[in-house]
């Protein structure tokens, strides 16, 4: 019967997984599909002037997504100043005696960078290059260096300020100050999971993360001096920033546009005062800015696009009655929704996922009876960070992981994509992990929102 009903909406769902699996551009894909079904479905032209006025209407104009260029441009800025390179550095001198130190190290460095960028690529790249050669020659096990890099770098995803959330808050109408609020404390359990396996797995097994003077690392010369001044000096810059940035969006100050924009000030005279500011280094980031904002910015026109066909054609009933029809309880249908997501991710990318298979869960997940603090928007707020959790999953499962490739990327075929591979593992279970004690104590997610009310 559902087939029947619903046949055309099936088939644009069969036909975008095989247009992503060919490796058409997935923009163009969307908003192809959407037209093609269009006309396929027999819809009547003037719906078309819908589609339009959803793009021009409630894209174009919405200026909260002014703040997805100011983020990707802060964190460009601070990658090029040269901050994280002095950070990692220091950070390797105050847990060198600790076995597993320079791993515990990246994580920490990986916190601090995504509350200070948010840009995955950026955080993945610039992590491998500064450590990866250091970790294998001080005879780190691979699967621990490789893994700690990859995950470490996709926290930027989740811990504000996130450009996913800011994409989640336009999608859901919720409040991105809000989702920054329950996204901070998740963020930060996530890194000490990750710290915390690596000190377990280190004191295990010793032969994979050696002490430095078993592995034989060089000190790095321009980083000597005292530990504790070398330590505030080399913080201090993120720090301020990140304050500047999330605490005037925390404490109401600044919308996230405005303090997005305080952000990319602020990075541009971090880099000024450590000298790393020039022209060719300012035309750089302008460049990268704006060819990530039009990528994104194009696959948002062309979601909505197909998300309003899709819609037309039935395919938000068709998802409602296949998910309402299990006969699961609040609770069971939200394992199932994060286990359909957890599957996606393997084949999507987050911000498909967000704009095409988000706006189709909403309404399901808004009738969902949780009881306690649960009700009303802080549902949509603990959901929207349930999803940020699982797709930060996204970027380490394969065949499309992005982190993963990054990582292939740096290594230059040195090493196989199997030991890449196995090393996310352990990273992808402590993220699911993570992700289960968020549904179980909801507070970790609205302690922080609930206090303004």
């Amino acid at each position: 019967m559902m087939l029947a009903e619903y046949g055309l909406a099936i088939a644009m769902v069969l036909a975008l997984l095989v247009g992503i699996f060919s490796g058409y551009p997935v923009a163009f894909l969307l908003g192809g599909l959407g037209i093609l079904f269009a006309f396929i479905g027999d819809i009547p032209l003037p719906f078309l002037g819908t589609v339009a006025s959803r793009i021009f209407g409630g894209v174009i104009e919405n200026w909260l997504l002014i703040a997805i260029p100011l983020f990707v441009f802060m964190g460009l800025m601070l990658e090029r100043s040269g901050v994280a390179r002095n950070l990692l550095l220091t950070l390797q001198r105050l847990f060198g005696r600790v076995r597993g130190g320079l791993a515990v190290s990246v994580a920490l460095l990986g916190v601090v960078m995504a509350a200070s960028t948010g840009i995955i690529g950026a955080s993945v790249v610039m992590l491998g290059l500064l450590a990866l050669p250091v970790m294998l020659k001080q005879g780190y096990k691979p699967e621990m260096a490789y893994g700690v890099v990859a995950a470490s770098g996709t926290l930027g995803i989740l811990i504000p300020p996130s450009i996913m959330l800011v994409l989640m808050g336009s999608i859901m109408q919720i409040s991105v100050g809000d989702l920054f609020k329950a996204a901070l404390i998740p963020g930060l359990m996530l890194g000490g999971l990750y710290t915390l396996y690596l000190l377990i797995a280190a004191w295990l097994k010793p032969e994979w993360a050696p002490l430095a003077a078993e592995g034989g690392a060089p000190e790095d010369s321009e980083n000597q001096g005292p530990l504790l001044a070398a330590l505030l000096r080399d913080l201090l810059g993120p720090v301020v920033l990140i304050v500047a940035v999330l605490g005037s969006i925390m404490a109401g100050i600044a919308t996230p546009t405005e303090a997005a924009a305080i952000g990319a000030a602020g990075s541009m005279l971090l880099a000024l005062f450590l000298r790393q500011l020039n022209l060719q280094a300012l035309r750089e980031v302008c460049r990268t800015t704006s060819k990530t904002s039009a990528m994104i910015l194009f696959v948002v026109v062309g979601a909505t696009c197909f998300s309003v066909v899709f819609k037309r054609l039935g395919g938000a009933d068709m998802i409602e009655e296949a998910i309402t029809g299990t006969g699961l309880g609040p609770y069971g249908l939200l394992l199932l929704l994060m286990g359909l997501i957890f599957l996606l991710g393997f084949f999507l990318e987050w911000i498909e996922i967000s704009f095409v298979i988000l706006p189709l869960l909403l309404p399901v997940v808004s009738d969902l009876d949780f009881g306690g603090m649960l009700n009303g928007d802080t549902v949509l707020v603990w959901f929207a960070i349930l999803v940020a959790i699982n797709l930060q999953t996204s970027f380490l499962t394969p065949p499309f992981g992005y982190a993963l490739f990054y990582l292939k990327g740096i290594t230059r075929g040195s090493v196989g994509i199997g030991t890449i591979y196995r090393s996310i593992v352990p990273f992808v279970l402590l993220q699911l992990t993570g992700l289960i004690l968020c549904i179980l104590f909801p507070s970790l997610v609205l302690w922080l929102p609930g206090l303004s009310g």
